[in-house]
């Protein structure tokens, strides 16, 4: 279910501020005050005031969890809300919200540090994981047909472009720069490129290209807009690593947006074909939007275990891990990612470089892979279908 219907199980009022009461509140936003609590106010960032009386009413001693407030932006009022309102950022659905697999291991489990065994076999195949991909995790695409996906993707970055923006304030000029721009990103999924890799890409190198003054805001406005959400670089806090680099690596929220914005269907992404503008990475499309896959749903679950994801990569690129997940003491989980359903020596020289240099610092090591059986290796590192990884 998406943010608005995950609200509503949970409230006994509700203020919509998309319809007339948004009008009313823009005069008097105290008047989303009022009702039996819980109270939901839905759209909150279209009426910015309401954060600031949310936030007084809780300074006047409103109860934990008296308002829910759900927005499609991370706008707010003039305070940040600190000590008053918590955030949780709500991503697309992952498999096991999908119903598909059934998973046998926990990532908290493996955070835990417990080494747990890893057993089971998934029955999911490598059509059925592009199939994902393209089907999209947004809980409104779930019960539409592939054609009716499509649909509601480009509807999606359509309104992105049009409305959004301009409901931010971000006035956009040329529309249709801003969706190359859009379109160039998503070629970058999975990828660390700079941002004027992504600029050529925008133009295919030739011709006119949104200058860095304007491309930065696009990048920014549409990570407040929870489009985008690159994995930051990793950071160690216990036992630093030099020449680490740290530019993020890039994602769109759902990789079904990716496929959506590149033209790529299951067919194009299991036979291989190009598509979209070029952008230089370490494999396929569908490796590039697998890993994006396997990315949403371990931020799902490490959000859960109360850890934070990031990646690692040194500065000359010699190595680099997909995915860290960090726990608040500072050690950590690494993770790979690989379509191969066994990974080989090569696949794992990375994970054992970190060993070397952080010793216990590293909790775990697994590969998460597009195969059928969940394993630990003889060197120990776990491998892991990603179908079997729940929370």
């Amino acid at each position: 279910m998406g943010k608005t219907e995950t609200a509503r199980r949970r409230a006994n009022t509700e203020y919509l501020l998309d319809g007339p009461v948004g009008q009313l509140a823009r005069t008097n936003p105290e008047v989303v005050l009022a009702g039996n609590p819980p109270i939901l106010i839905d759209e909150w960032q279209r009426v910015p005031a309401t954060w600031d009386a949310v936030r007084r009413a809780v300074d006047d001693g409103a109860a934990p969890g008296s308002y829910l407030l759900a927005g499609s932006a991370s706008e707010h009022g003039a305070h940040s809300g600190a000590g008053r309102i918590i955030s949780l950022r709500m991503r697309p659905m992952t498999l096991l919200e999908r119903g598909v697999g059934e998973p046998t291991i926990s990532l908290r489990a493996l955070v835990a540090g417990d080494r747990p065994v890893l057993s089971g076999q998934s029955e999911v195949s490598l059509e059925q994981y592009a199939h994902e991909i393209v089907a999209s995790g947004f809980p409104a695409a779930r019960t539409l047909s592939m054609r009716g996906v499509a649909d509601f993707l480009d509807s999606y970055t359509g309104r992105i472009v049009e409305r959004e923006f301009e409901e931010l304030g971000r006035l956009v000029r040329r529309p249709e720069t801003l969706r190359r721009w859009m379109v160039a990103y998503a070629a970058a999924t999975a990828t660390t490129a700079t941002f004027e890799t992504i600029r050529d890409a925008a133009t295919g190198g030739e011709g006119e290209k949104p200058a860095r003054t304007t491309a930065q805001p696009y990048r920014d406005t549409l990570e407040r807009l929870f489009v985008v959400d690159p994995v930051p670089a990793w950071v160690p806090a216990r036992n630093p690593i030099s020449r680490l680099t740290g530019p993020p690596k890039h994602h769109l929220a759902d990789p079904a947006l990716a496929a959506s914005l590149l033209g790529a269907n299951v067919g194009a992404l299991l036979s291989a074909e190009p598509v979209g503008p070029a952008v230089v990475r370490d494999g396929t499309l569908l490796g590039a939007l697998f890993e994006s896959l396997v990315t949403l749903s371990l931020r799902v679950f490490a959000q859960l275990a109360r850890a934070r994801v990031s990646h690692m990569r040194t500065k000359n690129g010699d190595h680099e891990i997909d995915l860290i997940v960090e726990r608040r003491d500072g050690r950590v989980l690494a993770i790979e990612v690989k379509l191969a359903a066994v990974p080989d020596d090569r696949d794992v020289r990375h994970l054992h470089w970190l060993a070397d240099n952080i010793g216990s610092d590293l909790i775990d090591s697994i590969v998460v892979t597009a195969g059928r059986y969940a394993y630990r290796r003889p060197d120990g590192i776990g491998v892991v279908p990603l179908a079997l990884l729940g929370s």
